[in-house]
């Protein structure tokens, strides 16, 4: 086993120094490809930023089985974030406070995924940059990034479907992408508590009991503002 290839697997391991190492090693991998975004309107120094966690999420991911140079593998991870960046942040428009906030939310994430060695919780970053969680969470649902295509979204009999899979060039999924811009639109116009509750419920699979306990209502008083919010975004949609 290369050198490379050695230092991911102590990454994968948990060693953030091996992590670091390789990430010193390819700063010069990162730059190569941002200076192709030169003249974007972007300062280069955000788009290395982006690269930087593009090049980690390689890191992570990488499958010490593959046939590849890790290179060749960090190429396209790198491209993508800096390009899901760029179309992101003009897909919807939003307040520069709310993009600032989902930047440092981003970021801190990345240090304390590092310090801690796990995925942190929300509550975690807003303890840690002090914003209150609605706004961040006000803020990511607003500066969301476009999923990965290979996101598993079926599991069921042990044979997983991916994004990928579910998409084409037929006008009924184009119809079904504005429609969902559409409904981010207007989850963004619901209070904190309303939206909190849909992302819990919807987008993080929680049940009325559980979102009951985290935000402090009985499940009844969950089920009424569930039906409730359901309500006004039927109306808000047709």
């Amino acid at each position: 086993m290369d050198k490379t290839l050695e230092l991911i697997k102590e990454s994968q391991n948990g060693n953030q120094l091996a992590r670091e190492q390789i990430v010193e090693n390819n700063i010069g991998l990162i730059w190569s490809i941002v200076k192709r975004f030169s003249n974007r309107g972007y300062e280069l120094d955000d788009l290395f930023q982006i690269g930087s966690i593009g090049l980690i999420k390689a890191i992570d991911k990488f499958d010490l089985s593959y046939n590849v140079r890790f290179s060749t593998y960090a190429v396209p991870m790198i491209m993508g974030e800096i390009k899901r960046h760029i179309r992101d942040d003009g897909m919807i428009k939003v307040s520069r406070s709310l993009k600032e906030i989902a930047n440092k939310v981003r970021v801190n994430k990345e240090i304390l995924n590092k310090k801690l060695g796990r995925e942190p919780t929300i509550e975690e970053i807003s303890k840690e940059i002090k914003i209150p969680i609605e706004e961040i969470i006000m803020a990511l649902e607003s500066n969301a990034e476009v999923e990965s295509l290979y996101k598993t979204i079926h599991q069921g009999d042990g044979h997983p479907i991916f994004l990928i899979d579910k998409l084409d060039n037929s006008t009924e999924d184009n119809n079904l992408m504005i429609d969902k811009i559409a409904l981010r639109q207007i989850i963004q116009q619901l209070s904190p508590k309303e939206m909190e509750l849909i992302i819990l419920r919807y987008y993080k699979d929680k049940t009325q009991t559980e979102i009951a306990e985290k935000i402090g209502i009985s499940q009844v008083q969950v089920s009424r503002l569930e039906k409730k919010i359901l309500k006004q975004l039927k109306e808000k949609l047709s």
